[in-house]
Parts: C-alpha cells; sequence; structure tokens
C-alpha cells in the first residue's frame, strides 16, 4: 500500500509563496489559515507582519474620515444605523463647508495623510458633487496639502470624471462581503454593481479602495471567499472592518467578532493581499481592545483611521498615534504620498 503523501503545512506554504515570492494565497489557502487552532495565532501574525515589512515597509497611513451627509440612505445595507429603512437613531443632516474645512484641518494636524469626505447615498446627485468640489476648494484654499478621498456610492463615467478633475486622490467603495453571501446583507443593490463602479475607478486612475465588513452572518468559507475576491480586485487599500452590532439595524443582536477570530481574519488577509494598504476601520475598538490593536498592528495591518468613525465614535486620536510612537512605527509622511 503506497503511503498517504505528507501534507503540506499551510503556513509553511505560505512562507515561501507569500513571504518569499510576494503571490498571495488562494481561496483554498485562505480557508487553511481561517481555520488554524488558536495556539498558532502568534505563529500567522508574526509571519503576516514579515510579509507587510518585505512587500510595502515599515510606514504606516494614517487617515480621518468625515460624513458630509450622514443618514437618510434610501439603501437596506443591513448592518448600517444610516439606512433610512431602518428604526436606527441617526438622522439625516449635512456638514457645511466651513465644518469639512475644519474637520480636514484637524486631521492634518495628526500627521494623517489621507481625508475621505464620505457621504451615505445610493450615489452622488448634483447637489452632493457640488458641496464636494466647494468643499476640496476650501480645503486648498485653507492651505491644507492633504490628500483628499472620497466614499459617495455608486457612480456613472460622467461622475468618475468629476471626481477626477476635481483632484480626488482616492476612492473608497466597499464591496462589503463576498459575492456569494452580499444578497443577505443588501437588497437593493447588487454586489456586481458596486465591482462596475470600483473598475471604473481603476481605469480612471484613481487609487482604489475597498474593503468589507467582517461578522455580517458569513462563513469562514465565504471569508476567504471574500479576501481572493478582493486580491482579483488589486485595490490600493482594503479597510478592514468588524462588525459593529448597531441598534435598529438588522444586525443589532449580532454577536461582536472575537478577538482571536479577528487576528486570525487580519492575519489571513495580509497572506492573500501581500502588497495591499491594510487599513484598521470600524469596529476594532470592540473587537479587540487595546492590546488586541497592537497584535493587530504587528499582524499585517499598516493603516488606520483616527478619530471617530461615521456614526460610530473611535478612540482619540492621539492614543493611536501614541500606540503607532509605542511599537516603533513610522507614519508615512504626506511628501511620500504625493
Amino acid at each position: 500500500m503506497t503511503a498517504a503523501p505528507e501534507q503540506i503545512d499551510v503556513l509553511d506554504e505560505a512562507r515561501e509563496q507569500v513571504l518569499e515570492r510576494g503571490v498571495g494565497l488562494s481561496e483554498a489557502q485562505v480557508l487553511k489559515v481561517l481555520e488554524l487552532p488558536e495556539d498558532r495565532i502568534p505563529e500567522l501574525l508574526a509571519l503576516a507582519h514579515e510579509v507587510r515589512e518585505r512587500w510595502c515597509g515599515p510606514e504606516v497611513e494614517v487617515e480621518g474620515i468625515v460624513s458630509l451627509k450622514t443618514g437618510g440612505c434610501p439603501e437596506d445595507c443591513h448592518f448600517c444605523s444610516q439606512s433610512g429603512q431602518f428604526p436606527s437613531p441617526v438622522r439625516s443632516a449635512w456638514l457645511d463647508i466651513p465644518g469639512l474645512v475644519r474637520a480636514a484641518r484637524q486631521t492634518r494636524e495628526t500627521g494623517a495623510t489621507e481625508f475621505c469626505i464620505v457621504a451615505a447615498v445610493r450615489g452622488p446627485d448634483k447637489r452632493l458633487l457640488s458641496q464636494v468640489r466647494d468643499g476640496i476648494k476650501a480645503i486648498r484654499a485653507d492651505g491644507n496639502d492633504i490628500q483628499i478621498a472620497c466614499s459617495l456610492g455608486m457612480l456613472t463615467q460622467e461622475q468618475v470624471d468629476e471626481l477626477v478633475a476635481m483632484g480626488v486622490h482616492r476612492y473608497n467603495h466597499n464591496l462589503e462581503t463576498a459575492r456569494s453571501h452580499f444578497p443577505n446583507v443588501v437588497t437593493t443593490h447588487s454586489w456586481e454593481e458596486r465591482w462596475d463602479t470600483l473598475k471604473m475607478i481603476r481605469d480612471a486612475g484613481m487609487e482604489v479602495c475597498c474593503g468589507g465588513i467582517i461578522g455580517m452572518g458569513e462563513s469562514l468559507a465565504q471569508r476567504a471567499e471574500f479576501a481572493v475576491q478582493l486580491a482579483e480586485l488589486e485595490p490600493d487599500e482594503v479597510p478592514l472592518n468588524f462588525l459593529i452590532p448597531n441598534p435598529g439595524t438588522p444586525y443589532e443582536n449580532y454577536p461582536v467578532v472575537e478577538g482571536a477570530e479577528a487576528l486570525r481574519t487580519v492575519g489571513a488577509f495580509r497572506l492573500a493581499l501581500p502588497r495591499t494598504i491594510l487599513r484598521f476601520a470600524g469596529g476594532r475598538e470592540l473587537t479587540f481592545g487595546d492590546l488586541g490593536a497592537k497584535q493587530g498592528m504587528l499582524g499585517g495591518i499598516n493603516a488606520i483611521i483616527v478619530g471617530n468613525y461615521l456614526t460610530n465614535l473611535g478612540r482619540p486620536a492621539q492614543q493611536d498615534l501614541d500606540m503607532l510612537e509605542e511599537l516603533s512605527m513610522p507614519i508615512k509622511a504626506l511628501s511620500q504620498t504625493l
């Protein structure tokens, strides 16, 4: 009888494939990483950190975000407290241009290189694009040279061209979850519609920021599916959010992702996306706490949102800046991003 071939350990595979050659893991390999026992998490995070250092360098990109138009969104994204279809406590509101300028100035003062203007909409209308245009002009008139990103929903080609003309550096449009799971999360538009917007953004020369939310009832196999779908898109940045069970949303009673599971996810996504900016975004405070956040930063993360999120409080920016200093992680300078 012929002996069964010895099974190769997935982290040994990743060391040769990802660390040495910069080739991301396949879907089957990512699933194996997500299924690793808890006692192997430190080994996974150490490898993910090596991959990040090898293919992205030591710098950490710092970003602030602000909501230009909050609440009242017509879409039914089940995780989102800004949907007008759910009885959440968030109400529709607009931020004026002076408020936008102040937020950009405060973000720049933290040392951040990115400032993202966000609106809770299906896609921008003429009024919203006019507000964004006027806001960017006012930010520049204030002497602020920070890079401007936007997240305004699904776009037409004409709108993509307008944003390019405004000088928008990067566009965020999250796929949110695996294609197979998306219909369970959103029913008012399709995963493919989001994908089409992202391809237009890429083709127009803007940087692509695209990630999602972990903990929305997806299986481990679907997390692996999502990681490789993101890799296929080749985004410049992937924001990794962990579900915040917001009151009034269909997911208000979903459990918070546990720390060990979240750390496995961070490591797995880094091994699937070795050359991508991987950003800590919403939910990390609930999921990780201070110690876990440090472990994540040493497990493949190389970017962070400082301050508050759209409708959820974050940590004071200085706490995150102090954490980066404690970890001896240099903040990416604006001059290096231009």
